[in-house]
């Protein structure tokens, strides 16, 4: 194909709108119950290269008698664009929406009712603070119940009123320590209220000078805060896809008192209020050790404030159960009688919904009694539930995102589900989930027995008689996951005639914690072995692939392993394409922002005073695929983010310099103003034009 061809395609797959937020209104009437479902939606416009928002509103009927009855659900409303929005929050008894705005250079607080905009603050002109945290990390938006103060987080004010004009200008340059990849304009949180009667805006004090506070919620009295404190002390480090930063829960009143509610030395997120106002859930996990992890759900009893765990770290799941937590918490998980908590979560191959009981702790799956339809999504998010109505956001690796809701059943009751979007199209792929048991050569002697999985798409009907070629997509992380859910880059290669494997080695999450620990010290072999055993799995079961034809890509620790694949087995791969690599780990291990995770994944102990040794430095080159360079046959192509913090490009200009001597094929695309991530969209269209093109120049 052409590159004008290709480029179309990949507007095609990448072009369907995601639902990443939703809110539900109730309003009670004599005859029915009326539940308006708010939807927000992101989508990629490749010709402005940049991501659309929009939101969609459906107006579901329900009988009086039977609350959990749709009878009819209406039409629903227009698009409407949403510009500039970083937050939103609605009131909890009038329905008020509160919204942070980026107007120009300006940070906006604007005030929303039926009667369309009833106050606008300019916070950047108040000077109060900083620039307003809109992330997924630290940034909230909470209205107190009176429904007259808003609450969220902001950088702290880097104004000086002692030392005057001399003090600014000997500070300038003083270095300010950040939180990392795509946090690097954070530093310095503070918690703020503003009170919409004055429209003043107070700064809390009290927050302990070595806690970075986030994630701020009302408490019950609304006179007190709950936040989460991440220690930065005696340095920051990367707090982006790490679970094991150490960090606590605190309460916070309007005088200054601050009291830590959670444990010492453990990691804390997510903190949920159940309607009650009774229990405040949160996250916990380990500090250092894996940068991600199976957590558990503890819940703090705000009258005792004794904490009980509600889900505990689960290290060896049984096969077809449930396997542990490792997705955040939607911002509304509680059932309306404060009795049960609804989440999201890896298991397997799958992202699952589940639901648990407090009293019994246990946990059941939403999806086990679907339909065989519904069984076809891969992928269940939760979005939201108020008022014990979900909604979800459902895919799979041939059917785009779509919207569903539903009804949390009492325990006698099946689970039913309506879809409010129906997918643009469903393409004419088939996908398989397959499970894979290493030979006993290749288990772990401290964590034996333990099995991965991988993920397989294919045309259902290939191009020709001759067999299709096979491309190997690695996640990164290492300990995150490739679910069975729609994925633009995979769709788009099946639909130029691919079949792509997405393999979940040992590490992944979604198989326990022992699975995750069991490839620290084992980078670069366990996971490379595993990586090719299940390459091997698919061929063996699918006489379609083509195995004289297969190629590997992947980004990050999957860059990281695309390189190992090609240089240990060098006759096997013909093309990879690797997104930000890790090349060579000794020379990473002062540059990148996760540097305990560093030495972690080469089985050594980190504390903030390690200093590097002779040993370190030996055993992590020879774990970094740089030590099988000189063996690599196969064309590589390389793409590096100029502005990645995680894994610097110098990383992958290292692999480029030792290929170019060597007159193997190689190309490098350099992405100046791109991160770790390579998100932006029009480098998004980029890499896969030109992972494309490399695939069919050398398969």
């Amino acid at each position: 194909m052409e590159t004008g061809q290709i480029a179309g395609v990949y507007a095609e797959v990448s072009g369907f709108p995601t639902p990443v937020s939703a809110h539900v209104k109730v309003e009670e009437l004599p005859e029915y119950r009326v539940y308006s479902v708010t939807a927000d939606w992101s989508q990629s416009d490749l010709v402005r290269g940049s991501r659309l928002h929009y939101s969609q509103q459906w107006t579901l009927i329900a009988d009086t008698n039977n609350h959990k009855t749709v009878r009819t659900v209406l039409p629903p409303g227009p698009f409407t664009p949403v510009s500039g929005e970083l937050l939103r929050a609605f009131s909890p008894i009038r329905g008020l929406k509160a919204i942070v705005r980026e107007s120009g250079n300006q940070q906006l607080l604007e005030i929303w009712d039926c009667h369309g905009l009833r106050k606008c603050l300019n916070l950047t002109a108040l000077n109060i603070h900083g620039r307003v945290y809109d992330d997924a990390q630290f940034g909230s938006l909470s209205w107190s119940e009176c429904e007259d103060k808003l609450l969220y987080v902001a950088e702290k004010s880097r104004n000086s009123s002692a030392g005057g004009e001399s003090a600014c200008r000997e500070d300038r340059n003083v270095y300010c320590e950040d939180w990392g990849e795509a946090l690097t304009s954070k530093s310095v949180p503070v918690v703020c209220v503003v009170d919409l009667h004055s429209g003043v805006v107070d700064v809390l004090q009290g927050v302990p000078e070595d806690v970075s506070p986030g994630q701020a919620l009302w408490a019950p009295d609304y006179q007190s805060v709950f936040f989460v404190g991440w220690y930065h002390e005696p340095f920051r480090l990367g707090l982006k896809f790490c679970s094991n930063r150490s960090s606590s829960l605190f309460v916070l009143d309007m005088e200054g008192r601050c009291e830590r509610l959670s444990g010492a030395n453990l990691s804390v997120s997510c903190p949920r209020l159940s309607p009650d106002g009774s229990t405040l859930i949160f996250l916990q996990g380990r500090v250092f050790g894996p940068h991600h992890q199976c957590l558990s759900l503890q819940q703090l009893d705000l009258k005792s404030r004794k904490t009980s765990a509600l889900i505990d770290v689960l290290n060896r799941p049984q096969a077809g159960e449930f396997a542990g937590v490792y997705e955040t918490l939607s911002p509304c998980c509680w059932s309306a009688d404060s009795q049960r908590v609804v989440f999201s979560s890896a298991c397997r191959n799958w992202k699952d919904l589940f639901v648990v009981d407090r009293k019994s702790k246990k946990v059941l799956s939403l999806s086990d009694n679907l339909s065989a339809a519904s069984r076809d999504c891969g992928s269940w998010k939760l979005l939201t539930i108020q008022r014990d109505l979900m909604v979800v956001c459902c895919s799979s690796p041939n059917t785009p995102p779509t919207l569903r809701v539903g009804f949390l059943p009492e325990k006698s009751e099946a689970m039913t589900w309506q879809t409010l979007q129906q997918p643009a199209m469903t393409f004419d792929f088939s996908w398989t989930s397959l499970d894979i048991k290493p030979p006993p050569e290749e288990d772990n002697t401290q964590y034996p027995g333990l099995d991965f999985g991988s993920v397989l798409v294919k045309p259902s009907r290939p191009f020709c008689d001759s067999r299709i070629p096979l491309v190997v997509f690695i996640h990164g992380g290492p300990h995150s996951q490739f679910p069975a859910e729609w994925n633009s880059t995979t769709a788009g290669l099946v639909k130029l005639g691919c079949a792509v494997l997405m393999v979940n080695y040992r590490g992944s999450t979604g198989f326990g914690q022992d699975s995750i620990l069991s490839l620290i010290g084992n980078i670069g072999s366990q996971d490379v072995k595993d990586v090719q055993r299940g390459v091997l799995a698919a061929l063996w079961s699918d006489e379609t692939l083509d195995p004289k034809r297969v190629a590997v890509i992947g980004g990050s620790h999957g860059g990281f392993l695309c390189c190992h694949l090609v240089g240990q087995y060098p006759d096997f791969y013909k093309a990879c394409a690797a997104r930000n690599p890790v090349i060579n780990a000794a020379t990473l291990l002062g540059t990148s922002d996760i540097v305990d995770w560093r030495y972690t994944s080469a089985g050594f102990q980190f504390s903030y005073d390690s200093v590097p040794t002779a040993e370190v430095l030996a055993a992590l080159l020879q774990k970094s695929p740089i030590t099988h360079a000189v063996q690599i046959k196969a064309a590589v192509l390389l793409m590096l983010g100029g502005k990645d913090r995680r894994v610097s490009p110098h990383q992958g200009l290292e692999l480029y310099k030792v290929l170019k001597t060597r007159a193997s094929p190689v190309r490098l695309l350099w992405f100046p103003e791109d991160g770790h991530s390579l998100s932006r969209v029009d480098t998004q269209a980029d890499c896969f034009v030109n992972t494309a093109l490399w695939l069919q120049q050398h398969l």
